[in-house]
C-alpha cells in the first residue's frame, strides 16, 4: 500500500488504495458493492453556501451505474436566485474524487459532491464551484504554477451553563478540559471531517469564551492543511456541514457568525495560501520570503477592497472588522502581526534541529521545513461563499503576477509590528482601508470587476447579481448607528446567526 494512503482516514481511499484524484466510476461501484452501501447522496452547494442533498436508494447495479454516469436533474432557480425559472433545469454530476461515507446516516450511505451542468451539457458558468475551477486554471495558465489554500474554521458552540470550571472571559485560547467544555465535540468533529476527506492540521479552543443569560458560549477552531485550492473549498463546506449536524445530534447549537455579541471575539475564516511548482513550495527562497510570495501579497493588497464582497457577505461582518481588534481594517501586511490584513506567520524558513535540542537522543541533522510556509489573509468570516471567496483570492494572487509594480506595492504596504501604536498614526493614515459595509464592498467590486471577469473566470452577470445583493442591505451607516446598542446588535446577530 502507498505510504500516503496507508494512514488515510477516509475508508473509501483506504479500501480502494488509490488517491482521491484517481478514483473512477468502477472504483466507486466496487466499494459500494463490497461495503454493502444502500444509498447514494448527491451533495451540492446553493447560493446560501450550505450543502444540499438528493437521496437515492440503490435499486440495482444498472441503476447505480446510471446514477454515477448521468447524474440527475435539479431546479436551478430554487438553488440560485440569478437563474431564471423559465430555463432553470440543471444537471448535477458527481465528482468521484469527493466520495465519502455519510457519518450520520443510519442507512449505509455514500456521499458525493456534484458539479452543475447546463441543458447543453456544459459546466454552469456561474456555479461557484466552477468559478473556482476556472480561477485556478487561469492561475496555472498565466503563471505556470498551482495554487494551494487552507482555512481556519472558527465557530462558537453554545450550551447551558453548568456552573463548573469556567474559563476566564475572553481568555480561552488553547484551553483544555474541564475548562474547555466541548473539546470532545471538537475532536469528534475532526475525526469525522478527516474520514470525509478533510486534511486537518489541528484543532483547539479559541479566545472567545463567555456566559450570557445562563448559556456558555465557547469558541473553537479547526485548521486545515494546505491542499489544492479546489479541494480546500470542498473540505471547508463539508466541515461546516459536519460540525452543524454533530451539534444537532448533541442538542446544542453552533454558529460561524462573524459577530456574536457586543465586546466579544467574533469568528473569522482566515485563509492561508501558497504557490506550488509540482511539490515545491515557492513562498521561500534562500531563507526569506520570495518575490513570488510578495507578488501574491501585492495582488491581495490591490484587490482587498473588493475581496470583502466574497468573504464578508452580511452586515454583521463589518461589526467584526473594527479597529483595535485582531480583525483587520487597514490594507497592509506584516510578519506575525495579527492586526494586518495579510500576515506572514512564523515559519520554518531555514533548516533547523530544534527536535534534537528538545530530545538529545534524536539525530542532530538539520531539516528543511520551508515547504510549510504560507501567507494568511484575515478578512473573511463564516458568512463567505467559500467557493467564490477562494476564487476571488486565486484571482487576486494571479493579478499580483500581472501587476507591473507588484514588488513596489508589496514594499509600500508592509508594516512592522509596532505600526499600530499611537505614535505611528501618521504612518497608519497612509494605508488603505477595508470597506465598512456590504454597500461599500459592492461599490468596490463594481470598481474592480474587470480583474475578476478577465479570462472569463467570473461571469459578469454573477458579479452584477452579487453587487445588487450586497447593496440591498442598505447598511452604509449601520455600524456607527447601532454598534453600542447591545439589543439592536443582538437582533442583527440573530438574523444572520446561521449564515454561510
Amino acid at each position: 500500500m502507498d505510504n500516503k494512503i496507508a494512514m488515510n482516514p477516509n475508508p473509501v481511499i483506504q479500501y480502494l488504495n488509490k488517491p482521491a484524484e484517481e478514483l473512477t466510476k468502477e472504483d466507486l461501484i466496487r466499494f459500494i458493492e463490497d461495503y454493502d452501501i444502500q444509498m447514494i447522496n448527491f451533495r451540492y452547494v446553493g447560493w446560501d453556501g450550505r450543502l444540499k442533498t438528493l437521496n437515492f436508494i440503490i435499486g440495482s447495479r444498472e441503476h447505480l451505474d446510471h446514477l454515477l454516469t448521468a447524474g440527475e436533474r435539479v431546479d436551478g432557480s430554487s438553488l440560485f436566485p440569478f437563474v431564471e425559472a423559465a430555463s432553470s433545469d440543471l444537471y448535477v454530476i458527481p465528482r468521484y474524487r469527493t466520495a465519502f461515507l455519510d457519518p450520520f446516516s443510519e442507512i449505509p450511505t455514500l456521499n458525493i459532491l456534484c458539479a452543475f451542468f447546463d441543458s447543453k451539457g456544459n459546466p454552469m458558468e456561474s456555479a461557484p464551484e466552477h468559478v473556482l475551477k476556472k480561477a485556478h486554471q487561469a492561475f496555472k495558465d498565466k503563471t505556470g504554477y498551482s495554487f494551494d489554500a487552507m482555512g481556519e474554521l472558527e465557530y462558537y458552540i453554545i450550551s447551558e451553563d453548568d456552573g463548573l470550571f469556567k474559563a476566564e472571559d475572553q481568555k480561552a485560547y488553547h484551553e483544555s478540559s474541564p475548562f474547555s467544555k466541548w473539546a470532545s465535540f471538537r475532536t469528534k468533529a475532526m475525526k469525522l471531517i478527516a474520514e470525509s476527506g478533510g486534511t486537518i492540521k489541528y484543532g483547539h479552543s479559541e479566545v472567545g469564551n463567555f456566559t450570557r443569560n445562563g448559556m456558555v458560549y465557547e469558541q473553537n477552531e479547526i485548521e486545515f492543511l494546505p491542499a489544492n485550492v479546489e479541494d480546500a473549498a470542498d473540505q471547508l463546506v463539508i466541515a461546516k456541514w459536519i460540525i452543524r449536524t454533530l451539534a444537532a445530534s448533541n442538542n446544542v447549537t453552533v454558529t460561524f457568525s462573524p459577530k456574536i455579541t457586543v465586546g466579544k471575539a467574533g469568528s473569522g475564516l482566515h485563509i492561508h495560501s501558497r504557490v506550488m511548482q509540482e511539490d515545491k513550495n515557492l513562498m521561500i527562497k534562500e531563507g526569506i520570503l520570495s518575490n513570488i510570495a510578495k507578488k501574491v501579497i501585492a495582488g491581495y493588497m490591490e484587490m482587498a477592497p473588493s475581496l470583502t464582497a466574497f468573504g464578508n457577505m452580511n452586515p454583521t461582518s463589518y461589526f467584526r472588522l473594527v479597529p483595535h481588534q485582531e480583525a483587520p481594517t487597514n490594507i497592509c501586511w506584516g510578519d506575525r502581526n495579527r492586526s494586518v490584513l495579510v500576515r506572514v506567520p512564523l515559519g520554518w524558513t531555514r533548516p533547523m534541529n530544534m527536535i534534537h535540542k528538545a530530545n538529545p537522543l534524536e539525530d542532530a541533522t538539520k531539516t528543511d521545513f520551508s515547504n510549510k510556509q504560507t501567507i494568511e489573509i484575515r478578512n473573511a468570516d463564516g458568512s463567505a461563499d467559500v467557493y467564490l471567496l477562494l476564487a476571488g483570492i486565486t484571482v487576486a494572487a494571479r493579478h499580483g503576477f500581472e501587476m507591473e509594480n507588484a514588488l513596489q506595492t508589496a514594499k509600500n504596504t508592509y508594516v512592522d509590528i509596532d505600526i499600530f501604536k499611537e505614535e505611528k498614526k501618521a504612518e497608519q493614515k497612509k494605508l488603505g482601508h477595508l470597506p465598512t459595509s456590504c454597500v461599500a464592498s459592492a461599490k468596490m467590486l463594481e470598481k474592480q470587476k474587470a480583474v475578476y471577469t478577465k479570462y472569463n473566470v467570473f461571469p459578469e452577470g454573477l458579479l452584477n447579481y452579487l453587487i445588487d445583493f450586497l447593496k440591498a442591505f442598505r447598511d452604509e451607516n449601520l455600524r456607527e448607528e447601532i454598534e453600542n446598542d447591545e439589543e439592536k446588535v443582538m437582533k442583527l446577530v440573530t438574523q444572520y446567526f446561521h449564515c454561510g
